[in-house]
């Protein structure tokens, strides 16, 4: 009898300012109960530095005019912009059964294999979380897991203004380099790369998606 997976519900929220998502996914963490569906919301946003816990401010050049945020994820500085899908898994990961290292390989897995349909090898760094080809950075991650549940998530550069990451040292390491999925193949749209994504997500983590109106 082959086992019935889980259902993750999808919401498509579009362009959305930082801050509200931000404290939405707050919100529904402390909220939520054992009886409350898993949700992955994919989302983009205006463009904003965001600064993790761990974050040095010596690693934020020059923000101009962009608004800096200091957020409540793992990691330091990154850059969000229209362009680039951003997905945040709210996970019960003692209910699903699922460890943060387990699900920290899923999401990277899961960005891996949807370049893979790109045809482009990108690949996982030791001790650097992400995603790379050919050492340039084109994934990043920031997780944060309270009352074992998961918020925060995953960014993916598809066809985006990659010059503000100049203006910082991306992840905390000067001198990294970024790329995205446009530059790497011709003619990607983002809404197929999204569409993508979630497949590949859910086959890593072992969800089926419930698309939500």
């Amino acid at each position: 009898m082959v086992a019935v997976k889980p259902t993750i519900n999808i919401k498509q929220l579009g362009l959305l300012e930082y801050q509200g998502v931000w404290r939405a996914m707050q919100n529904f963490t402390d909220n939520r109960n054992q009886q409350t569906a898993d949700e992955l919301w994919l989302v983009q946003h205006p463009a904003v530095f965001t600064q993790g816990q761990a974050g040095k401010p010596e690693h934020i050049l020059d923000a101009g005019t962009i608004p800096i945020i200091q957020v409540d994820r793992g990691g330091q500085v990154t850059y969000h912009g229209p362009g680039q899908i951003v997905a945040y898994p709210l996970i019960d990961l003692k209910r699903h059964k699922i460890g943060i290292k387990a699900l920290v390989n899923g999401i990277e897995q899961a960005i891996i294999d949807s370049c893979a349909h790109y045809k482009i090898k990108a690949q996982r760094q030791e001790k650097a979380p992400g995603v790379y080809v050919n050492s340039k950075k084109i994934a990043s991650l920031g997780l944060r897991v309270r009352k074992g549940c998961t918020f925060h998530g995953l960014a993916f550069n598809i066809r985006m203004d990659l010059s503000p990451f100049s203006r910082i040292n991306p992840c905390g390491y000067a001198g990294l380099q970024i790329t995205q999925l446009s530059d790497l193949q011709s003619g990607v749209e983002l809404e197929q790369v999204q569409q993508q994504l979630v497949k590949n997500l859910c086959k890593n983590l072992n969800f089926t998606a419930n698309y939500l109106p």
